[in-house]
């Protein structure tokens, strides 16, 4: 496969500094040696950078950085569109709100070719705001909202062409929801899986049956991964970590399944704080777990000394 290694180093969406250096540490720990290794062609065509802007003034005093996010989008949403023309765009993060951007411009992207875009939202956090509800105000918790099509985006954010059907989202790994989230996503058709139906029933079953639902209608894949899905012991260069997240073999599964469903056409890996890392360890997981997605085995990785 042709894959493409975009950098989005935004950090602004986020209440704590660092993701900005997201890219860059996915890039040191080897990302692209990883997918070459399993013979895919890679490109990496740098980071992004907004356009110029001016900050916007909201009525909902607690946003911030609404400008520059909205100037990030367009960005974003650009160079999804371009880039999924040929080949597998994979975004570095930067912070989730990049989601905002690329899906739409992924969503264009399906609507040209008359297919289905769905999402496998893997996440502690539903980001189900709208500017007018996120009390924090921190726009990495507004994506889904925005690129479902809800209210309270109109005038601020670009203007939405192409919605992912709310029946089109898929969220697994969910622990961390305020009640006017939960209140607004009962109203949609999205599929929350929290971490007690992982418990309950275990990942293999929840993937399998949204693998089987994007299959039977041609749909295309993309999966947004923030290292906060992961449970902190493994993965701490998170600012937002949460208690009770997937274990390792959890998230390799995931990431084995969906490579073996050919049906992921797209990525995001968000979140990644380096600052917060223990000499690399999160980055070098998640490269790890990206060439799970891409076709390594378990037979494949060598024995590590004890």
């Amino acid at each position: 496969m042709e894959c493409t290694l975009i950098g989005a180093p935004l950090q602004i969406g986020a209440g704590q500094l660092g993701c900005e250096m997201g890219p860059s540490a996915l890039r040191i720990a080897g990302l692209r040696a990883a997918l070459a290794e399993l013979g895919h062609s890679v490109r990496d065509v740098g980071n992004l950078a907004p356009r110029s802007f001016d900050e916007i003034p909201h009525p909902n005093a607690a946003v911030h950085h609404l400008g520059e996010t909205v100037a990030w989008v367009e960005a974003l949403s650009s160079a999804a569109y371009e880039h999924s023309a040929n080949g597998m765009p994979i975004f570095l993060g930067g912070d989730h709100a990049i989601s905002a951007g690329t899906v739409p411009g992924l969503a264009r992207r399906a609507a040209e070719l008359a297919r289905p875009l769905f999402v496998l939202w893997l996440d502690a956090h539903t980001d189900f705001h709208s500017l007018e509800t996120t009390a924090s105000g921190n726009l990495h918790g507004t994506p889904v909202a925005y690129y479902t099509g809800q209210a309270g985006f109109d005038g601020y954010f670009p203007t939405l062409v192409h919605a992912v059907p709310t029946e089109n989202v898929c969220m697994i790994g969910i622990r961390s929801v305020d009640s006017t989230e939960q209140a607004a996503i009962k109203r949609t058709g999205i599929t929350v899986h929290d971490m007690r139906v992982i418990d309950e029933h275990g990942v293999a079953v929840l993937v399998r049956n949204f693998i089987e639902k994007v299959k039977v209608t041609n749909g295309l894949l993309h999966v947004s991964f923030d290292v906060d899905f992961l449970d902190p012991d493994i993965a701490p260069a998170v600012g937002t970590t949460v208690p009770g997240g997937a274990t390792y073999r959890e998230a390799h599964l995931i990431m084995e399944m969906l490579h073996d469903s050919n049906l992921v056409t797209s990525l995001d890996i968000v979140e990644l704080n380096p600052f917060l890392d223990e000499r690399g360890k999160t980055a070098k997981l998640l490269v790890d777990l990206v060439a799970s997605l891409m076709g390594k085995r378990v037979m494949d990785r060598p024995t590590l000394a004890g």
